[in-house]
Order: structure tokens, then sequence, then C-alpha cells
């Protein structure tokens, strides 16, 4: 009879990939889970791909949003006719960023497809 591992339990699984998408926070252990599998050898499970996957996601995101905020800022400070209209922008994409990662975690938890058009695609061609 095969043991089966409690640490490989779906509802683990899941708690593991809510992790990742803690706007911000879970940037860090998304980046760790990516840096860990790139001397590894490639995902075999589909729970370890599906990690693997979200992490991608998640580090997609953040870097997006962070060089979005980074160049409205950036923008608000040397352009003084546009200040509030690019901080009001910068604004709108924190917001963005934290409903996608909220609405991404809802996704997870009932069982559907964390992915988004465009963003995963793009987030798969990373190394």
């Amino acid at each position: 009879m095969k043991q089966s591992d409690p640490l490989e339990s779906e509802d683990l699984n899941r708690l593991q990939i809510s992790i990742y998408l803690i706007p911000v926070l879970g940037f860090f252990p998304a980046l760790w889970t990516l840096y860990r599998q790139a001397g590894a050898h490639p995902p075999t499970g589909t729970s370890e791909r599906s990690r693997q996957n979200a992490s991608r996601l998640a580090v997609t995101l953040a870097m997006g949003w962070i060089v979005g905020y980074a160049l409205l800022g950036a923008g608000a400070q040397a352009a003084d006719s546009l200040t509030l209209p690019l901080l009001i922008t910068s604004s709108l994409l924190t917001s963005g960023y934290f409903l996608v990662n909220i609405w991404l975690m809802v996704r997870l938890w009932q069982g559907r497809a964390i992915r988004l058009p465009g963003i995963s695609r793009l987030s798969d061609r990373l190394p």
C-alpha cells in the first residue's frame, strides 16, 4: 500500500500558491521558489508545475507593478503640470495590482485556473 505524503495535499498546495499571490509580500517566496527550481530538474508533478507557474505569474505581476509605480512616481516629480494625473494613475495601478491578486486567490480556491491573458504567456517565457 502506497503511503501518501501529508505535505503534498491539495489544500497545502493551494495555500502555498495563495502565499505567492499575496500582494507585495508574496513576491519573495515566489522568487525563492523560482530560484530554488532554477538549478534543479524540471518539475515532474502537477503540484510542482502549478506552484512554479503561479510563482512566475506572481513575480511578473509584482515586477510590472513596481516598474510602473516607479516610472509614474518619477514622471510625477519631473513634470509639474502632469503631477496629479500621474499620481492618480499610479494609485489606480496599485489598486489594480491588489485587486488582480485577490481575484486570482479567489479563483484558486474555487479550483479554477489562475491564468491571465497576455501576462501568463509572458510569465511562461521567463527563465
